[in-house]
């Protein structure tokens, strides 16, 4: 144990020394992505976009609302009453994202705040992957998807929408110096990043017919379009003005409107009362001058010509000229960044001692005990179902036999990922009364469930790999099948699988992060989705790798606790006293008995 606790130091040094390479000299802390720019940030809209048609007529604005007096909170057909759950994402900034205290902001959710409040409702905001935020929402999950989501025809047939609160485009992004200048530009066998499940996805795919290279987040998509991984990325406006800053290797090179009439916020397609209560409090937030403030402070930027949030009797919001000051704060450029040496762009993604100093502290107290949580309770459930899936799976009796055999080929051949999504959105709202839609108890059940495949499988190995001989001799004594099986057999199975065993808990533990895509309150987070979130918010790689360090910190001592049980078992336990001390102790004995 010793040597485990040399090798644990010696990671420590390693670390402390990493930090001390990120403070001297410091890296400039990159700033907050997921906090409000304001009206002296303002920008203009792209050229080609500021004279621009829409593609169609908007024929789903509502011509009116009811009056807020008229609104029913009760019959609104809300998961809890009097609050309001919402699914969002944290990784799209300025429209959706979390900030480093833990609040789930960005303009779209504080806009569906200040429309709560004007409903008497209480707001609850959950993350999840944008990819399944529709189907979440359809399946009652959510309330509300707020994500910065365009109303597509094809999206519509899924769920319902509110009228729109901000309008949509796409933005081209290519690294400096490249061929693309523009959509047309893009072509069969370029690599080309988009954010699945996004309207710029569909764009690739159904209207420039090309095959796009998918990614869950756009941080990730930013990241490779950086890195040279991908030729072009396709993202939402907004999100790709907050990505790109100034001496990134990257530019955006065009801007087209995106498919979709309007963004506005997701409702299941059957609860039209609340759809109809929110498009009453957005027109209440756009007369109150509530909707420009917030415009102003997160998203500034000027409305195409022929179009404004709420519905078509709504009043036409008061904005400053963002033009104008777009051009009056404009800095003209000096020229490209100056280059700099490999490691001080090491330095600058990974080691940046300010973001370790504000991500360790949210690690500690939320990370790591959620983190914990998912592993222990899963680990229970997979050794209790993984013993009687490895019994059933040994027995004579075909009717025990083959099921465990379904179950282990079922849950062993899908992707955790799958059964977690099927799980969570399947048996989810069958359950949510009995789980008050926390999704703890789903991930835990999916996680545990697989791995009991998993499990059993390797106990299964144990128990066969026990001579014949043990069971034959313990029947020969006069004990029955069952009990030479409990007493005999299994212990001594179970014993020299304890290596694979202590293995598939640290695959266990790593496979917790999966859990994000059922939904999780800022309190929920594990040790990925901190760091993960953290990364969103600053653009930063460095709060990914004090994540990657907690996730060594558990998995190292286990890796080599493995080893310890392995020899242990293999090379038995170590004599009590040295053979010199055997040796003196019998001469002494010798002589006292003469």
């Amino acid at each position: 144990m010793n040597v485990l606790a040399g090798k644990l130091l010696a990671v420590i040094a390693v670390i402390l020394m990493v930090c001390g390479l990120a403070a001297a000299p410091p890296a400039a802390a990159d700033t907050n992505q997921c906090a409000p720019s304001g009206v002296e940030n303002a920008t203009a809209l792209p050229p080609k976009l500021a004279t621009a048609k829409r593609p169609r007529e908007d024929k789903y604005t509502t011509a009116g609302v009811e009056p807020l007096s008229s609104v029913d909170a009760a019959s609104l057909g809300l998961i809890t009453p009097g609050t309001l759950t919402v699914g969002t994402v944290s990784e799209a900034p300025p429209n959706a994202c979390i900030n480093p205290a833990g609040h789930y902001t960005g303009f779209d959710n504080e806009l569906l705040r200040a429309m709560a409040a004007k409903l008497g409702l209480r707001v609850r905001f959950v993350g999840t992957d944008f990819a399944g935020l529709l189907a979440q929402v359809s399946s009652r999950r959510f309330d509300v998807g707020s994500a910065s989501i365009t109303a597509t025809d094809a999206r519509r047939r899924t769920v319902g929408f509110t009228n729109g609160y901000d309008f949509g485009y796409a933005s081209l992004v290519v690294q400096p110096g490249s061929p693309i200048t523009g959509f047309d530009d893009l072509a069969a066998g370029q690599r080309i990043g988009v954010v699945q499940g996004t309207v710029q996805d569909a764009y690739v795919v159904e209207t420039l017919h090309l095959q796009p290279v998918k990614f869950p987040d756009i941080i990730t998509a930013y990241t490779s379009l950086k890195t040279h991984q991908i030729d072009a990325w396709v993202a939402g406006g907004l999100e790709a003005m907050n990505a790109v800053r100034p001496g990134d290797p990257a530019a955006i090179v065009a801007n087209t409107f995106s498919e979709g009439e309007f963004v506005a916020y997701a409702v299941a397609k059957d609860n039209r009362p609340l759809i109809d209560a929110l498009n009453s409090a957005l027109d209440a937030v756009i007369a109150d001058a509530t909707w420009s403030g917030l415009y102003s402070d997160w998203v500034p930027r000027p409305l195409p010509p022929d179009w404004k949030p709420g519905s078509k009797s709504a009043l036409t919001p008061h904005l400053p000229d963002f033009a104008k000051i777009a051009e009056q704060h404009h800095r003209s450029q000096t020229g490209p960044p100056a280059p700099t040496s490999t490691l001080a762009q090491l330095r600058d993604s990974f080691l940046d001692w300010d973001l370790y100093k504000q991500v360790i502290p949210v690690l500690l107290t939320t990370g790591l005990p959620n983190t914990l949580i998912l592993t222990v309770s899963a680990s229970v459930i997979g050794l209790v179902v993984g013993i009687a899936l490895a019994v059933a799976g040994i027995s004579h009796t075909r009717w025990l036999r083959w099921p465990a055999r379904v179950y282990t080929d079922i849950f062993r051949g899908l992707p955790e990922v799958v059964i977690i999504l099927l799980i969570g959105l399947g048996v989810g709202p069958i359950v949510g009364g009995l789980t008050h839609n926390n999704p703890y108890p789903l991930g835990i059940a999916a996680l545990g469930l697989t791995a009991a495949a998993y499990v059993g499988e390797i106990f299964r190995a144990g128990i066969q790999s026990v001579d014949t001989g043990q069971l034959e001799a313990s029947r020969a004594l006069g004990l029955s099948y069952p009990s030479s099986m409990r007493l005999v057999v299994v212990p001594q199975g179970i014993r020299r699988v304890l290596p694979a065993l202590v293995n598939q808990f640290i695959a266990l533990l790593k496979g917790s992060a999966l859990v994000y895509f059922l939904g999780l309150i800022a309190g929920q987070r594990e040790l990925f989705q901190v760091g993960r979130d953290f990364n969103a918010q600053t653009g930063s790689l460095s709060p990914l790798v004090a994540a990657g360090v907690f996730y060594l910190i558990l998995t190292i001592p286990l890796t080599h606790l493995v080893n310890y049980v392995d020899k242990r078992l293999r090379q038995g336990r170590p004599a009590v006293e040295p053979p010199d001390q055997i040796d003196a102790l019998a001469s002494a004995t010798g002589q006292e008995m003469l």
